[in-house]
């Protein structure tokens, strides 16, 4: 069993940086990737981020590229996200989650909700104008 307790977002004014932690405990040895979607009102949950477990390979929802960052902190055991340049259509429920099992097909399908085994709670990030 793994459990996820994102954290962090809250109210930014357009144009500011946040940043959303994501803990992750459990059995996390066996990990293999964690990702970052949001849900904005009226809107399906969309992917935003991609990181394996090791902290190598991350990509990220191409509109998103060079204004949100991925990381993992391994002591910590939290994969967190940077988000800079915020604008109000960043508005959204942001989530975490992981994914177990090694995947050869990561590249394709790890942007889709079906990829991964748990998911937190999710944290609302309301950007103002």
């Amino acid at each position: 069993q793994v459990r996820l307790v994102e954290s962090g977002g809250g109210l930014v004014q357009a144009g500011g940086s946040t940043r959303l932690s994501c803990a992750v405990s459990g059995h996390t040895d066996s990990l293999f990737a964690a990702g970052w979607f949001r849900r904005a009102p009226g809107k399906e949950r969309e992917f935003v981020a991609f990181i394996f477990w090791n902290g190598g390979t991350r990509f990220y929802e191409d509109s998103l590229e060079g204004r949100f960052a991925v990381s993992k902190d391994n002591a910590k055991n939290t994969v967190d996200l940077l988000m800079n340049m915020l604008k109000p259509e960043d508005t959204a429920v942001y989530y975490c989650a992981v994914r177990l099992e090694g995947s050869t097909k990561w590249a394709t399908q790890s942007r889709t909700v079906d990829f991964y085994d748990y998911w937190g709670q999710g944290t609302q990030v309301t950007v103002s104008s």
